[in-house]
């Protein structure tokens, strides 16, 4: 397949950077970031309206009303290779990177970005200023996860692989790594390194003692993510949320 087929197939969504297996854990799909990457090699930089300068081959994507995206005008643009589902809203100024994956019914708000491969579920509201990291190499590493019906508060930072599971529900400003631990003040458990937001999770920033002497003696604090409640698949995420947070 060439490159430029798959972009094609990226864009109408028959292929997909990352899938879903049978027990509910994503993997990278090494082919299609391997075809992304050699589409960048192909490219000749040009110069295109408005004073830009990108690869010739990966344009920024266009949309009619068949496509029952709206895209309003502001700034945002939407790469070549990046999948919009119908119903999808883009606030400007927005930016969608190749190989994101946005399903139906989606909110992109205001200075969000979806960046390179990255998966967003069906229904997901992504705040003002919510930055979902590109993870395109290495090839074999999983992209940032959000799955269907997610909240993800203003703000929010996610990054290097995180997958936020159905119906959870991000505080604005809450940061996820790879290296930031998350707490479940429910179950009385520290997630393991790696491991999802569990579904309809509610998460709050939060904040824990830094380990040497002399951090504790200044009395430091690094940064952490609580989940303080769990709602069910009923209740609304944006009221909840507002409940916690009082």
């Amino acid at each position: 397949m060439t490159w430029s087929t798959l972009l094609d197939n990226l864009e109408n969504g028959s292929q997909r950077a990352a899938s879903q297996d049978e027990h509910g854990n994503w993997h990278a799909n090494v082919e299609v970031k391997e075809g992304i990457l050699a589409a960048f090699r192909a490219g000749q930089n040009t110069e295109y309206p408005g004073g830009f300068v990108d690869k010739d081959n990966l344009a920024p994507r266009g949309f009619s009303a068949d496509d029952a995206v709206r895209m309003v005008p502001g700034g945002s643009s939407v790469r070549r290779g990046a999948y919009v589902a119908p119903g999808t809203i883009i606030m400007p100024p927005a930016y969608v990177n190749i190989g994101a994956y946005i399903d139906s019914g989606t909110m992109v708000d205001s200075h969000a970005l979806v960046g390179s491969c990255a998966q967003i579920g069906k229904n997901v509201h992504l705040s003002a200023a919510v930055q979902i990291g590109g993870v395109l190499e290495p090839v074999g590493a999983s992209p940032v996860v959000v799955e269907d019906d997610a909240f993800i508060g203003a703000g929010c930072v996610l990054v290097e692989g995180v997958v936020v599971k159905q119906g959870a529900v991000l505080a604005p400003g809450v940061r996820l790594s790879a290296s930031i631990p998350v707490y479940d003040c429910v179950n009385e458990r520290t997630l393991e390194k790696g491991e999802a937001i569990p579904p309809f999770a509610i998460v709050i920033p939060g904040s824990r003692p830094a380990s040497s002497d002399w951090a504790k003696a200044q009395g430091l604090s690094m940064s952490c993510a609580l989940i303080v409640k769990y709602r069910d698949e009923q209740s609304d995420a944006s009221l909840e949320l507002e409940e916690v947070l009082r």
